[in-house]
């Protein structure tokens, strides 16, 4: 059975979309910084580790909230298969 800090916590069922400027930002893989996407230093403690991202010019950033994306940090629409997820209606 795994540890319950080896298992990330949902933030959210939705990306959190965001214009980003340049710059080097760590987005939270634990979920449990309460400063989503980003991280707050809550994973201590725990296996998780921030992933660095580095952004080079201003884009919008689809960052991932549920933490099961295979493609950290951002969202592949992963939390569509999570229980609870509704999608938006014309979806």
């Amino acid at each position: 059975m795994a540890d319950k800090n080896d298992t990330p916590r949902i933030a959210g069922l939705r990306s959190i979309k965001l214009e980003m400027e340049p710059g080097i930002y760590y987005w939270c893989a634990c979920g449990r910084s309460s400063n989503q996407p980003f991280c707050d230093g809550s994973h201590e403690g725990t296996s998780f580790r921030p992933v660095e991202v580095k952004i080079t010019e201003k884009k919008l950033i689809k960052w991932c909230s549920c933490k099961m994306t295979e493609m950290p940090p951002y969202c592949d629409n992963s939390h569509r298969e999570l229980p609870g997820y509704e999608a938006k209606p014309g979806k």
